[in-house]
């Protein structure tokens, strides 16, 4: 038959990409260029990667900061209640800190899970 209508066999390239590279003189600028610029534009101090660590870390000193100003408008409130009110420092007296008044007499129930 004719060989026309067989496929032609593709030369076998031995040469590597970084053998071609190498001769391709435009090519190998632009890997010199590229490999420490994207390398840089990553990892360096101002690259994605510290930008991403940096973008967390302000988010948890943000959930800290409204977990403070939270915990102070609380504590304010409660400051304001035991200004003058004596019920309601009678009420933190004995709650937190166990005080009874004379001539009380205090009983304690154990509970135990059965």
């Amino acid at each position: 038959m004719d060989s026309k209508f067989y496929r032609k066999e593709k030369e076998l390239r031995s040469k590597s990409f970084f053998k071609r590279l190498l001769k391709n003189k435009r090519g190998l600028f632009s890997v010199i260029i590229a490999v420490p610029l994207l390398l840089y534009v990553l990892f360096g101090s101002h690259g994605i990667i510290q930008r991403v660590k940096l973008e967390n870390q302000k988010a948890e000193l943000e959930a800290k900061i409204q977990a403070a100003e939270a915990e102070t408008k609380r504590l304010q409130v409660e400051s304001k209640a035991l200004d003058g009110d004596m019920e309601a420092i009678e009420k933190v007296a004995r709650e937190k800190y166990g005080m009874i008044r004379e001539g009380e007499t205090v009983y304690k129930v154990d509970r135990k899970k059965r």
